[in-house]
């Protein structure tokens, strides 16, 4: 099969999105979620995957598709977005890259792996003024976002702990994944993976913790990386939030539990927006980001002296809220809708909370201290 080139790329009137990377990330996130976004449009794929390269041909015929990313910084001049979804030790370094470029970033989470390389990262979007964001597509599941609504709506009253994880069941390590590789630079692990959202959507709810404690064991025979994880955070008022991943449950726990002095709000079932995404359903359809009435949380509060126990409609999921921030912040300079400073402080605990599963001890995360956690095993 031929791939279209760069001579194919027609002038026009949406931001054109190249995109870096075609596996999950890029096929079943980023892509769907770009072209569902009114303003802009897969301009461009680079894989070097055969069989993902035909897949990106098919899907969006009118994108060209590349096997190498110095063919992008050859002609620069014809994208107005990078998004890399590579792996995660390719990150930082693509990412620098583009903006030496000029052109405005998104990067997975991680958006880096290490603080020091996320500090680079930063450094080089201040001093050439090329806007860049971390993708953290949780903040709008819809379960944070009714967690978010409860606590701003002061429905629970001053929050004592916040409890969220992410369970699944592999007992086996997939064998050749980078992200079950132990080698240094890659990132691998739950901590790196879905401790990447639980952590940011915990700071964006509480801000900077004042503590880590966490565990990291490696459960499964043969596997590299951590699979069964925990972390405990202790912010400055008092709140703890709690912190689970794993890949060893086969009966998951509660995906988020909030308990305030006054109530508690408990939900099982995770967001459904990932699950449509991999089934081929798009923003625009009817039912996107919607759950079924048995999905919905449980409510236990006090509300003007009175009594509520009862299930309460969930949210509406709305990952496409994120393209539409930095489709605002590249045309009408609003806010990026993550900023990247908040990506940095993700890692920072991320850094924190490796320290303090190698000591086994908590370990104290001042700003004049995190700054170097992420780097001890860089």
């Amino acid at each position: 099969m031929e791939n279209r080139t760069n001579e194919d790329l027609e002038p026009s009137a949406n931001l054109r999105v190249v995109i870096v990377g075609y596996g999950l990330a890029g096929a079943v996130f980023h892509a769907p979620l770009i072209e569902s976004t009114p303003g802009m449009e897969v301009t461009a794929v680079v894989t070097a995957n055969a069989d993902r390269s035909a897949q990106a041909a098919r899907t969006y015929p009118s994108a060209a598709v590349f096997d190498s990313v110095d063919e992008i910084w050859d002609e620069a001049d014809l994208f107005d977005l990078v998004v890399i979804a590579t792996p995660n030790r390719l990150h930082a370094p693509l990412a620098i890259r583009a903006m030496e470029e000029g052109i405005p970033v998104v990067v997975d989470k991680p958006m880096a792996t290490s603080a020091r390389e996320a500090r680079d990262v930063i450094a080089m979007s201040e001093s050439t003024g090329i806007l860049m964001s971390c993708f953290q597509n949780r903040r709008w599941d819809g379960d944070f976002l009714t967690v978010q609504r409860l606590i701003t709506e002061d429905v629970l009253g001053p929050v004592a702990r916040f409890e969220s994880r992410f369970d699944r069941y592999r007992p086996a390590p997939r064998q050749g994944s980078w992200r079950e590789s132990g080698t240094a630079g890659e990132a691998g692990g739950l901590l790196w993976d879905l401790g990447s959202h639980l952590i940011d959507q915990a700071l964006v709810l509480f801000g900077r913790p004042a503590l880590v404690y966490a565990e990291m064991p490696k459960r499964r025979p043969g596997t590299a990386v951590d699979d069964d994880t925990f972390l405990a955070l202790t912010f400055e008022n008092g709140i703890t939030a709690h912190l689970w991943m794993s890949v060893v449950s086969r009966l998951p726990g509660p995906r988020v539990r909030v308990m305030g002095l006054r109530g508690t709000y408990e939900k099982h079932t995770a967001d459904p927006q990932e699950d449509q995404l991999r089934s081929g359903m798009l923003p625009a359809q009817p039912g996107w980001g919607e759950e079924a009435q048995d999905h919905w949380g449980r409510l236990s509060t006090q509300i003007d002296g009175d009594t509520v126990d009862r299930r309460i409609e969930t949210e509406r999921g709305a990952y496409e809220q994120y393209y539409a921030g930095v489709r605002d912040a590249l045309i009408e300079g609003r806010p990026m809708p993550v900023e990247p400073t908040d990506a940095l402080r993700a890692i920072e605990v991320i850094g924190a909370a490796q320290v303090s599963a190698a000591e086994r001890q908590t370990v104290q995360v001042p700003l004049e201290d995190v700054m170097h956690f992420g780097e001890r095993d860089a």
